[in-house]
C-alpha cells in the first residue's frame, strides 16, 4: 500500500474533481522527495513526527505561505487517515505537528450599488453572446453558485416554474438553490436566444459562440470583463461573485446556516467569515457615529 493506493481512493470512492486530486499527488510527492533526501531508506511506514515538523520548517523556510503549508500538511493527514483505517501503519505521524497560525482574510466582495450599476444598466448586447453574459452574471449572483457549477449546469435541472436550480457541488453532493422573478426572466430570455441560435435545449446551459460548452478561463473573462466597469475591487472574479452574494445576504439578515446551505458549504466555519464581514462593517458605523470614536 501506498501513495498510489490513497490516489485511487480520492479519485473513484471519495469522486473529488480532477484538479483536487492533482494538487493531493502533487503536495504529497513534494514530501515523499523532502523525505527521500532526510534519511538513507524512505518508508510511509517510518516517517515520524519529527520528519513532518523538519518538513514544516523546510517548507516555511523557502517562504511559502502559511496557508500554503497547511494545505500540504492538510493533504498528508488525509493520506495517514487512510493508512490508519487500512491498519497499514499503527500510528499518525502528523497527529503532533504544530502549524503555522493563518492570519483570516476577508473575503473580497462588490458594493451592493456596484452590482445594482452592473446588472440594472445596458452594459450587455442583445444579441446571443450579450444575454449569455448577462445571464452568467445573474446566475453567480443571484444563486452564489461556484464557477465549477456553473460550467457544468444542465438546462434538465433548472426549473423556471418553481424558480429552482438543482446544483452539483464538491464531492458530487447536490443541492438546490432557489432564485428569484429577475433570474427566471434572463435566463429564459438567454435560453431562446440559444434555441434561435442552435437550435435545441439540451445538455449544459451555458455554451460559447461556437455551441461549446464554456469552459472555465471563458467565463473568468467573462466576469473580470464586466466587474472592470462598474468595480474598482482588486480581484474580479466569480468567486467574488459568490462572496458577494454571501456578503450581501448576510448584512440584510439572512440566517449563518441559511447561507450555509445556499453555498453548499460543507462546515459552517466555512460560512462563517461572513459574519466577520458584517462585523467590520459594524466596526465602520461605529467609527464613524459614536462620539468617542
Amino acid at each position: 500500500m501506498g501513495l498510489d493506493d490513497f490516489i485511487n481512493f480520492l479519485q473513484y470512492e471519495k469522486r473529488l474533481s480532477s484538479y483536487t486530486v492533482v494538487a493531493y499527488r502533487i503536495d504529497l510527492n513534494q514530501f515523499c522527495s523532502f523525505a527521500e533526501d532526510m534519511v538513507d531508506s524512505f518508508d510511509w511506514r517510518e516517517v515520524d513526527s519529527f520528519l513532518v515538523r523538519e518538513w514544516v520548517v523546510y517548507l516555511m523556510g523557502k517562504g511559502m505561505a502559511p496557508r500554503t503549508v497547511h494545505r500540504k500538511i492538510s493533504a498528508l493527514k488525509s493520506m495517514y487517515r487512510f493508512f490508519l483505517v487500512n491498519e497499514y501503519v499503527e500510528k499518525d505521524p502528523t497527529s503532533l505537528v504544530v502549524l503555522p497560525k493563518i492570519r483570516k482574510k476577508l473575503p473580497f466582495f462588490v458594493r451592493i450599488r456596484e452590482m445594482d450599476n452592473l446588472l440594472d444598466h445596458d452594459w450587455f448586447s442583445s444579441d446571443f453572446s450579450g444575454l449569455r453574459d448577462r445571464a452568467i452574471l445573474h446566475v453567480f449572483y443571484g444563486t452564489g453558485m461556484r464557477l465549477s457549477e456553473l460550467v457544468g449546469l444542465q438546462i434538465q435541472n433548472i426549473d423556471l416554474s418553481q424558480k429552482k436550480m438543482k446544483v452539483l457541488g464538491k464531492g458530487n453532493k447536490e443541492r438546490i438553490i432557489p432564485f428569484n422573478d429577475e433570474l427566471c426572466h434572463v435566463v429564459s430570455s438567454y435560453l431562446e436566444a440559444r434555441k434561435s441560435v442552435f437550435g435545441d435545449l439540451e445538455g449544459v446551459l451555458f455554451l460559447t459562440d461556437k455551441g461549446e460548452q464554456v469552459y472555465h478561463k471563458f467565463v473568468y473573462r467573462v466576469v473580470k470583463r464586466y466587474l472592470a466597469k462598474v468595480s474598482t475591487v482588486s480581484k474580479k472574479s466569480p468567486h467574488v461573485l459568490r462572496h458577494s452574494y454571501a456578503t450581501h445576504m448576510m448584512n440584510s439578515g439572512a440566517d449563518l446556516r441559511a447561507i450555509q446551505e445556499l453555498l453548499g458549504h460543507a462546515s459552517l466555519a466555512s460560512t462563517e467569515v461572513y459574519t466577520h464581514t458584517t462585523f467590520e462593517k459594524l466596526r465602520k458605523v461605529y467609527k464613524q457615529a459614536h462620539t468617542r470614536g
